[in-house]
Protein backbone atom coordinates (compact mmCIF):
# COMPACT_ATOMS: atom_id res chain seq x y z
CA UNK A 1 0.00 0.00 0.00
CA UNK A 2 2.85 2.37 0.90
CA UNK A 3 4.58 1.52 -2.38
CA UNK A 4 1.42 2.39 -4.32
CA UNK A 5 1.12 5.72 -2.53
CA UNK A 6 4.72 6.49 -3.44
CA UNK A 7 4.53 5.40 -7.09
CA UNK A 8 1.19 6.98 -8.01
CA UNK A 9 2.32 10.65 -7.54
CA UNK A 10 5.38 9.85 -9.66
CA UNK A 11 3.17 8.43 -12.41
CA UNK A 12 1.03 11.58 -12.28
CA UNK A 13 4.04 13.82 -12.92
CA UNK A 14 5.93 11.52 -15.31
CA UNK A 15 3.87 12.39 -18.45
CA UNK A 16 4.66 16.09 -18.00
CA UNK A 17 8.37 15.35 -17.63
CA UNK A 18 8.30 13.21 -20.78
CA UNK A 19 6.56 16.03 -22.68
CA UNK A 20 9.33 18.40 -21.62
CA UNK A 21 12.03 15.95 -22.75
CA UNK A 22 10.38 15.35 -26.13
CA UNK A 23 9.80 19.08 -26.66
CA UNK A 24 13.44 19.92 -25.92
CA UNK A 25 14.68 17.17 -28.24
CA UNK A 26 12.44 18.40 -31.08
CA UNK A 27 12.52 22.13 -30.39
CA UNK A 28 13.68 23.16 -33.91
CA UNK A 29 10.81 21.24 -35.54
CA UNK A 30 8.41 22.53 -32.90
CA UNK A 31 9.45 26.16 -33.40
CA UNK A 32 9.28 25.93 -37.19
CA UNK A 33 5.90 24.23 -37.10
CA UNK A 34 4.34 26.91 -34.92
CA UNK A 35 5.95 29.62 -37.07
CA UNK A 36 4.11 28.24 -40.10
CA UNK A 37 0.84 28.32 -38.16
CA UNK A 38 1.15 32.10 -37.90
CA UNK A 39 1.11 32.45 -41.70
CA UNK A 40 -1.81 30.09 -42.32
CA UNK A 41 -5.48 30.86 -42.93
CA UNK A 42 -7.04 30.30 -39.53
CA UNK A 43 -10.52 29.04 -40.54
CA UNK A 44 -8.88 26.03 -42.21
CA UNK A 45 -6.65 25.46 -39.17
CA UNK A 46 -9.63 25.59 -36.81
CA UNK A 47 -11.36 23.01 -39.00
CA UNK A 48 -8.20 20.85 -38.83
CA UNK A 49 -8.22 21.13 -35.04
CA UNK A 50 -11.88 20.06 -35.05
CA UNK A 51 -11.07 17.02 -37.20
CA UNK A 52 -8.27 16.14 -34.77
CA UNK A 53 -10.69 16.28 -31.83
CA UNK A 54 -13.05 13.96 -33.68
CA UNK A 55 -10.27 11.37 -34.00
CA UNK A 56 -10.50 10.79 -30.24
CA UNK A 57 -14.24 10.23 -30.60
CA UNK A 58 -13.59 7.73 -33.41
CA UNK A 59 -10.98 5.94 -31.29
CA UNK A 60 -13.44 5.75 -28.38
CA UNK A 61 -16.10 4.25 -30.68
CA UNK A 62 -13.65 1.63 -31.92
CA UNK A 63 -12.55 0.76 -28.39
CA UNK A 64 -16.17 0.37 -27.31
CA UNK A 65 -16.91 -1.76 -30.34
CA UNK A 66 -14.12 -4.17 -29.38
CA UNK A 67 -15.82 -5.23 -26.12
CA UNK A 68 -19.30 -6.41 -25.22
CA UNK A 69 -19.49 -4.58 -21.89
CA UNK A 70 -20.68 -0.99 -21.84
CA UNK A 71 -17.69 1.22 -21.02
CA UNK A 72 -18.23 4.58 -19.22
CA UNK A 73 -18.43 7.05 -22.10
CA UNK A 74 -16.81 10.17 -20.61
CA UNK A 75 -13.96 8.28 -19.03
CA UNK A 76 -13.46 6.30 -22.26
CA UNK A 77 -13.18 9.53 -24.26
CA UNK A 78 -10.81 11.07 -21.71
CA UNK A 79 -8.71 7.91 -21.81
CA UNK A 80 -8.38 8.21 -25.61
CA UNK A 81 -7.22 11.81 -25.26
CA UNK A 82 -4.67 10.75 -22.65
CA UNK A 83 -3.66 7.72 -24.74
CA UNK A 84 -2.93 10.04 -27.66
CA UNK A 85 -0.38 11.88 -25.53
CA UNK A 86 1.10 8.64 -24.21
CA UNK A 87 1.37 7.36 -27.77
CA UNK A 88 3.72 10.22 -28.66
CA UNK A 89 5.92 9.61 -25.63
CA UNK A 90 6.58 5.88 -26.04
CA UNK A 91 7.58 3.89 -29.16
CA UNK A 92 5.32 1.95 -31.54
CA UNK A 93 2.00 2.66 -29.90
CA UNK A 94 3.04 1.20 -26.53
CA UNK A 95 1.77 4.26 -24.67
CA UNK A 96 -1.79 4.11 -26.01
CA UNK A 97 -1.90 0.34 -25.61
CA UNK A 98 -0.77 0.53 -21.97
CA UNK A 99 -3.31 3.25 -21.15
CA UNK A 100 -6.19 1.36 -22.73
CA UNK A 101 -5.22 -1.99 -21.21
CA UNK A 102 -5.17 -0.40 -17.78
CA UNK A 103 -8.47 1.41 -18.44
CA UNK A 104 -10.25 -1.80 -19.46
CA UNK A 105 -8.94 -3.76 -16.48
CA UNK A 106 -10.08 -1.00 -14.12
CA UNK A 107 -13.50 -1.24 -15.81
CA UNK A 108 -13.64 -4.91 -14.78
CA UNK A 109 -12.34 -6.81 -17.82
CA UNK A 110 -9.79 -9.54 -17.19
CA UNK A 111 -6.23 -8.96 -18.49
CA UNK A 112 -6.72 -11.67 -21.13
CA UNK A 113 -9.99 -10.16 -22.41
CA UNK A 114 -8.47 -6.66 -22.32
CA UNK A 115 -5.56 -7.89 -24.43
CA UNK A 116 -7.97 -9.57 -26.84
CA UNK A 117 -9.97 -6.34 -27.18
CA UNK A 118 -6.74 -4.42 -27.80
CA UNK A 119 -5.70 -6.89 -30.51
CA UNK A 120 -9.12 -6.58 -32.16
CA UNK A 121 -8.87 -2.79 -32.07
CA UNK A 122 -5.40 -2.80 -33.63
CA UNK A 123 -6.53 -5.22 -36.33
CA UNK A 124 -9.62 -3.15 -37.16
CA UNK A 125 -7.64 0.11 -37.25
CA UNK A 126 -4.98 -1.40 -39.52
CA UNK A 127 -7.58 -2.91 -41.85
CA UNK A 128 -9.50 0.38 -41.98
CA UNK A 129 -6.37 2.33 -42.90
CA UNK A 130 -5.33 -0.16 -45.60
CA UNK A 131 -8.88 -0.32 -47.02
CA UNK A 132 -9.03 3.46 -47.36
CA UNK A 133 -5.59 3.51 -48.96
CA UNK A 134 -6.59 0.76 -51.39
CA UNK A 135 -9.81 2.57 -52.33
CA UNK A 136 -7.93 5.80 -53.08
CA UNK A 137 -5.27 3.95 -55.06
CA UNK A 138 -8.00 2.36 -57.19
CA UNK A 139 -9.75 5.70 -57.65
CA UNK A 140 -6.53 7.62 -58.40
CA UNK A 141 -4.03 5.05 -59.73
CA UNK A 142 -1.62 7.63 -61.15
CA UNK A 143 -1.67 10.06 -58.24
CA UNK A 144 1.20 8.56 -56.25
CA UNK A 145 4.45 6.79 -57.04
CA UNK A 146 4.63 4.29 -54.19
CA UNK A 147 8.29 3.57 -54.84
CA UNK A 148 9.19 7.10 -53.83
CA UNK A 149 8.15 6.43 -50.23
CA UNK A 150 11.12 4.10 -49.72
CA UNK A 151 14.79 4.87 -50.40
CA UNK A 152 16.37 3.26 -53.43
CA UNK A 153 17.56 -0.21 -52.59
CA UNK A 154 15.23 -0.56 -49.59
CA UNK A 155 12.82 -3.02 -51.21
CA UNK A 156 15.21 -5.97 -50.86
CA UNK A 157 15.86 -5.52 -47.11
CA UNK A 158 12.16 -4.83 -46.53
CA UNK A 159 11.13 -8.04 -48.25
CA UNK A 160 13.80 -9.91 -46.29
CA UNK A 161 12.44 -8.58 -43.00
CA UNK A 162 8.85 -9.34 -43.99
CA UNK A 163 9.85 -12.89 -44.87
CA UNK A 164 12.06 -13.44 -41.81
CA UNK A 165 9.61 -12.30 -39.12
CA UNK A 166 6.94 -14.98 -39.74
CA UNK A 167 9.62 -17.67 -40.05
CA UNK A 168 11.18 -16.70 -36.71
CA UNK A 169 7.72 -16.58 -35.10
CA UNK A 170 6.86 -20.02 -36.46
CA UNK A 171 10.15 -21.52 -35.22
CA UNK A 172 9.57 -20.00 -31.77
CA UNK A 173 6.06 -21.43 -31.60
CA UNK A 174 7.23 -24.88 -32.64
CA UNK A 175 10.23 -24.88 -30.30
CA UNK A 176 8.75 -23.41 -27.10
CA UNK A 177 5.83 -25.42 -25.80
CA UNK A 178 4.87 -22.90 -23.11
CA UNK A 179 4.75 -20.11 -25.67
CA UNK A 180 2.67 -22.26 -28.01
CA UNK A 181 0.18 -22.98 -25.22
CA UNK A 182 -0.07 -19.30 -24.27
CA UNK A 183 -0.59 -18.21 -27.88
CA UNK A 184 -3.22 -20.90 -28.44
CA UNK A 185 -5.10 -19.83 -25.31
CA UNK A 186 -4.95 -16.15 -26.29
CA UNK A 187 -6.14 -16.84 -29.83
CA UNK A 188 -9.04 -18.90 -28.49
CA UNK A 189 -10.08 -16.01 -26.24
CA UNK A 190 -9.57 -13.40 -28.96
CA UNK A 191 -11.59 -15.31 -31.54
CA UNK A 192 -14.38 -15.86 -29.03
CA UNK A 193 -14.45 -12.14 -28.22
CA UNK A 194 -14.47 -11.24 -31.92
CA UNK A 195 -17.41 -13.57 -32.60
CA UNK A 196 -19.35 -12.16 -29.64
CA UNK A 197 -18.73 -8.57 -30.73
CA UNK A 198 -19.78 -9.22 -34.32
CA UNK A 199 -22.97 -10.92 -33.08
CA UNK A 200 -24.01 -7.49 -31.75
CA UNK A 201 -24.68 -5.13 -34.72
CA UNK A 202 -24.18 -2.01 -32.58
CA UNK A 203 -20.73 -3.19 -31.47
CA UNK A 204 -19.69 -4.23 -34.98
CA UNK A 205 -20.82 -0.86 -36.34
CA UNK A 206 -18.87 0.99 -33.64
CA UNK A 207 -15.78 -1.14 -34.23
CA UNK A 208 -15.57 -0.85 -38.01
CA UNK A 209 -17.15 2.59 -38.29
CA UNK A 210 -14.61 4.00 -35.88
CA UNK A 211 -11.78 2.08 -37.55
CA UNK A 212 -12.60 3.71 -40.89
CA UNK A 213 -13.38 7.13 -39.42
CA UNK A 214 -10.11 7.42 -37.47
CA UNK A 215 -7.65 7.44 -40.41
CA UNK A 216 -10.18 9.32 -42.57
CA UNK A 217 -10.31 12.14 -39.98
CA UNK A 218 -6.51 12.20 -39.71
CA UNK A 219 -6.25 12.51 -43.49
CA UNK A 220 -8.92 15.23 -43.41
CA UNK A 221 -6.85 17.20 -40.91
CA UNK A 222 -3.86 17.09 -43.28
CA UNK A 223 -6.04 18.20 -46.18
CA UNK A 224 -7.35 21.16 -44.15
CA UNK A 225 -3.85 22.21 -43.12
CA UNK A 226 -2.80 21.93 -46.76
CA UNK A 227 -5.66 24.26 -47.67
CA UNK A 228 -4.62 26.65 -44.92
CA UNK A 229 -1.12 26.95 -46.37
CA UNK A 230 -2.12 26.89 -50.04
CA UNK A 231 -0.65 23.53 -51.03
CA UNK A 232 -1.52 23.11 -54.75
CA UNK A 233 -2.54 19.44 -54.51
CA UNK A 234 -6.09 18.03 -54.87
CA UNK A 235 -7.61 17.02 -51.49
CA UNK A 236 -8.00 13.35 -52.50
CA UNK A 237 -4.33 13.21 -53.46
CA UNK A 238 -3.31 14.73 -50.10
CA UNK A 239 -5.41 12.12 -48.31
CA UNK A 240 -3.78 9.41 -50.41
CA UNK A 241 -0.34 10.75 -49.53
CA UNK A 242 -1.18 10.72 -45.83
CA UNK A 243 -2.47 7.14 -45.82
CA UNK A 244 0.44 5.86 -47.90
CA UNK A 245 3.00 7.59 -45.67
CA UNK A 246 1.51 6.34 -42.41
CA UNK A 247 1.24 2.78 -43.71
CA UNK A 248 4.86 2.97 -44.90
CA UNK A 249 6.18 4.00 -41.46
CA UNK A 250 3.88 1.78 -39.39
CA UNK A 251 6.75 -0.53 -38.40
CA UNK A 252 9.23 2.24 -37.52
CA UNK A 253 9.70 2.15 -33.72
CA UNK A 254 9.70 5.86 -32.90
CA UNK A 255 7.42 7.56 -30.36
CA UNK A 256 4.25 8.55 -32.21
CA UNK A 257 6.18 8.34 -35.48
CA UNK A 258 8.13 11.48 -34.49
CA UNK A 259 10.62 12.10 -37.27
CA UNK A 260 9.66 9.17 -39.47
CA UNK A 261 6.11 10.39 -40.17
CA UNK A 262 7.30 13.91 -41.00
CA UNK A 263 9.86 12.63 -43.49
CA UNK A 264 7.47 10.18 -45.14
CA UNK A 265 4.69 12.78 -45.35
CA UNK A 266 6.94 15.31 -47.06
CA UNK A 267 8.08 12.69 -49.58
CA UNK A 268 4.50 11.55 -50.18
CA UNK A 269 3.17 15.08 -50.69
CA UNK A 270 5.98 15.80 -53.15
CA UNK A 271 5.19 12.49 -54.88
CA UNK A 272 1.59 13.63 -55.49
CA UNK A 273 2.72 16.92 -57.01
CA UNK A 274 3.32 19.32 -54.12
CA UNK A 275 6.29 21.74 -54.13
CA UNK A 276 8.88 20.56 -51.61
CA UNK A 277 9.02 23.82 -49.62
CA UNK A 278 5.24 24.11 -49.24
CA UNK A 279 4.90 20.39 -48.52
CA UNK A 280 7.46 20.71 -45.71
CA UNK A 281 5.60 23.68 -44.25
CA UNK A 282 2.29 21.79 -44.40
CA UNK A 283 3.74 18.74 -42.64
CA UNK A 284 5.30 20.82 -39.87
CA UNK A 285 2.07 22.75 -39.32
CA UNK A 286 0.03 19.53 -39.46
CA UNK A 287 2.17 17.91 -36.78
CA UNK A 288 1.95 21.06 -34.66
CA UNK A 289 -1.85 20.95 -34.79
CA UNK A 290 -2.29 17.20 -34.34
CA UNK A 291 0.64 16.32 -32.06
CA UNK A 292 2.21 19.25 -30.26
CA UNK A 293 -0.85 21.34 -29.37
CA UNK A 294 -2.73 18.40 -27.74
CA UNK A 295 0.40 16.94 -26.12
CA UNK A 296 0.53 19.03 -22.95
CA UNK A 297 -3.22 18.91 -22.13
CA UNK A 298 -3.18 15.21 -23.00
CA UNK A 299 -0.33 14.62 -20.57
CA UNK A 300 -2.18 16.60 -17.87
CA UNK A 301 -5.28 14.48 -18.51
CA UNK A 302 -3.18 11.33 -18.24
CA UNK A 303 -1.85 12.43 -14.87
CA UNK A 304 -5.36 13.29 -13.63
CA UNK A 305 -6.72 9.90 -14.74
CA UNK A 306 -3.89 8.15 -12.90
CA UNK A 307 -4.59 10.19 -9.77
CA UNK A 308 -8.32 9.42 -9.94
CA UNK A 309 -7.52 5.71 -10.48
CA UNK A 310 -9.37 5.66 -13.80
CA UNK A 311 -6.25 4.03 -15.24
Amino acid sequence: MDVTRTIRPILCVLPLLLVAVVAVRHRPVLAEGFAHLATARWPWLLAAAGATCLTWVAAACTRQGAVLERLPGRRLLAAQFAAGAANHLLPTGLGASAVNLRFMTVCGLSPVRSSAALALYLLAESVGRVVLLGALLVAFPDALRLGSLLPEGAFGPLLLVLGTVPVVAAVALVSVRRLRTAVRSFLRTALGEARSVHARPSRALALWGGALAFPALQATALVLVGRALGLPVPPAHMALAYLAATVAVALVPTPGGLGSVEAALVVALVAVGGPAAVATAVVLAFRAVTVWLPLLPGAVTLGVLVRLRVI
